[in-house]
């Protein structure tokens, strides 16, 4: 059912998503490497157990993106994230001695059908530690893909990929 005060989630077709998630009031729960590293081996862990292939992924101190071509149920996703969100809020009330306290809010995803988008969304989630200051060049930020992708896509697909504006794109990023 989807809600007039939340996003809706149409996750009825397999295909590649752009999900987006902050954390409530945009608090920086994950303001140490610590934190970090220990969230982004939770998303791999989490991708891999519901069969969401990550694409690019950028997680910053409140929120994160990631694009990954979803199994043949996308509707998976709720779980995935529901156990991702689970896990890593226990262990950030833990380390703050918080117990119970809420620490992500929602999720947005989008189906991405056009070859252009899919470019565009992966240059600006590879990009994303860049356009919030955390970094001059996304390929030292090492809680993102662009290190990565950098490293295994064929150089001419990363040009192409870098190639693509990412200005006009509506994305929910004001955190």
């Amino acid at each position: 059912m989807n809600w007039p005060h939340a996003p809706k989630h149409w996750l009825f077709e397999p295909g590649t998503y752009m999900v987006t998630t902050g954390t409530y009031q945009k608090k920086p729960h994950l303001n140490t490497p610590e934190r970090r590293d220990t969230f982004v081996e939770a998303l791999f862990a989490g991708a891999a157990e519901f069969g969401w292939a990550l694409q690019a992924w950028a997680v910053l101190l409140n929120h994160y993106h990631f694009i990954a071509a979803s199994p043949a149920d996308p509707s998976s996703l709720r779980r995935f994230l529901g156990k991702l969100h689970m896990a890593t809020s226990k262990y950030l009330n833990e380390l703050d001695g918080q117990p119970g306290r809420k620490v992500w809010f929602q999720f947005w995803d989008s189906h991405i059908t056009f070859e252009r988008s899919y470019l565009a969304r992966l240059n600006y989630v590879h990009h994303n530690p860049v356009h919030h200051g955390m970094v001059k060049n996304a390929e030292n930020y090492p809680w993102c893909s662009a290190s990565w992708f950098g490293r295994n896509a064929p150089p001419s697909f990363v040009s192409t990929v870098q190639s693509f504006k990412t200005d006009k794109l509506k994305v929910l990023d004001d955190f």
